[in-house]
């Protein structure tokens, strides 16, 4: 059987980094990456909808150890694949990836000390040993989408679509276009099939907050012309990293002004014939739900053009040929977009079980963010819901090393988290955004204890990257069964 000390299921944005920091940090450590797709990029790849992008600035998205070498600070999925492959070529990282490598499965043996892996390779079955298992493989479901009840929308005549599975040939110029949802992939779509479309209307049950964010700065542009990459890399992460940071606080601590703040900058970029009342200002605070992000404000550019339109309320039924509103607004439509979310799904959906016994991860506790409890040699990457995913996942990557580590200096095969009986006492969700997609997935996702390292993630970023690299990483951990 084919066996690594770690294997790492995912080549998206978490599993490249932590295939770094392993070989950056542990030379010794003999590890693969497996991807079930045929080649990197994970979200970057799948997602094939117009204007697909980031929502967060690349100066933080992009990996601690490979600058982002655009002074655009925000990019469409072509350009990030181009900028992962080139680092991905530049750390010779490709050696250690296997395409086309479904993990279905992974059972650990206590008497082993390894994870069995059943893997699809190609269409046939192969069993890889792991003496570490770490999944990179994301937060939702690559194959099916949030399933949201549209009454009627069998009955339409024309085209639906679901963002996550976009038909690249489908050509949507001089069509009328709508597009249920208010979230990010909406905010995203709405300005970009705009610029073709005959009409784009967009349909949503109630606002989302929406953010203006300067593509480039003159600052950064000038320090680039002065100063190495490598220079103002770290300038720019920390500054971006910082100031997000702060954004998010203030939104916590002085809610009703942040509310103020967002609803009069978002009322000054709307056409005065759209009212902020009714399609504008939702019912929570910013940051009780991600804020959308619209770069330059092309969100906002687009309501301006003649062939777009919002309509807010509940949608009574789609028909033959469109979409009728309760309050009696008809949306005439061509096609119907559902941007209505992601199904929510840790691990890629990949099978647990320990000696035999199924190991779910429903209301497990989390262990510094990154292990669950009573389940051994086993990290998962998850990035943060209101920074750049990237900077949580390389936390968790440099945890990882020095959890390796510590096996290596005790001389253990095994280490797991072991929580006191007391620890769940009082829990805390482990994806704290109040959104329909988090709350259908509550029964499965693992939970936060509120003390020690079974508490959430700490609040500032910057705090996070201290810790995984000199905090306590031993705290809550069982090391067992030395080597000889």
């Amino acid at each position: 059987m084919e066996a690594y000390d770690v294997v790492i299921v995912g080549a998206g944005i978490s599993g490249i980094n932590c295939a770094y920091r392993l070989q950056s940090e542990t030379p010794d450590a003999r590890f693969t990456v497996l991807e079930g797709r045929a080649q990197i990029g994970g979200t970057w790849d799948l997602f094939k909808f117009p204007g697909v992008r980031s929502d967060s600035d690349l100066c933080s998205l992009a990996f601690a150890w490979h600058p982002w070498p655009y002074e655009h600070i925000f990019a469409e999925a072509p350009l990030i694949l181009e900028y992962m492959n080139d680092a991905v070529s530049k750390h010779n990282l490709g050696k250690h990836i296997q395409f086309q490598h479904k993990v279905v499965s992974a059972s650990w043996s206590s008497k082993a000390k390894k994870w069995d892996l059943v893997v699809d390779a190609c269409g046939q079955t192969r069993h890889i040993a792991a003496g570490f298992l770490v999944l990179g493989s994301g937060y939702y479901d690559y194959e099916t989408p949030l399933s949201t009840s549209i009454p009627g929308l069998d009955s339409f005549k024309g085209k639906t679509i679901h963002p996550q599975f976009w038909p690249t040939q489908y050509d949507y110029s001089n069509q009328k276009l709508a597009i249920i949802g208010s979230g990010a992939t909406t905010v995203t779509l709405f300005p970009r099939l705009a610029q073709q479309a005959a009409k784009v209307t967009m349909v949503q049950r109630s606002p989302s907050y929406i953010a203006v964010k300067a593509d480039s700065t003159p600052l950064s542009s000038w320090l680039r012309r002065l100063f190495p990459l490598s220079w103002v890399a770290v300038w720019e992460r920390f500054y971006y990293i910082t100031t997000s940071y702060l954004v998010v606080l203030f939104c916590g601590a002085f809610p009703q002004a942040a509310k103020y703040v967002m609803l009069k900058d978002t009322a000054a970029a709307l056409p005065k014939d759209i009212k902020l009342s009714t399609h504008f200002e939702p019912r929570y605070t910013p940051w009780e739900q991600r804020i959308c992000l619209a770069p330059d404000g092309d969100f906002f550019a687009a309501l301006h053009r003649k062939n777009t339109a919002v309509v807010t309320g509940e949608i009574d039924t789609v028909t033959e040929h469109g979409i009728r509103m309760r309050d009696g607004t008809f949306v005439d439509a061509d096609a119907i977009i559902t941007a209505t979310g992601l199904t929510m799904r840790l691990g890629g959906g990949i099978e647990l079980r320990i000696d035999g016994e199924v190991a779910p991860w429903g209301k497990r506790l989390v262990w510094n963010g990154a292990m669950l409890d009573g389940v051994p040699n086993l990290m998962y990457m998850l990035g943060y819901t209101n920074a750049a995913w990237t900077i949580g996942v390389d936390a968790s990557a440099m945890i990882l090393v020095r959890v390796l580590g510590l096996m290596r200096k005790k001389r253990a095969s095994s280490v797991t988290p072991r929580a006191p009986q007391d620890a769940a006492l009082e829990t805390r969700r482990v994806w704290p955004v109040d959104a329909t997609y988090r709350q259908i997935a509550d029964r499965v996702l693992p939970v936060y204890g509120i003390r020690g390292p079974w508490s959430a993630r700490r609040l500032s970023p910057l705090a996070d990257f201290w810790h995984s690299r000199w905090g306590n990483v031993t705290d809550g951990l069982e090391f067992g069964a030395t080597n000889c």
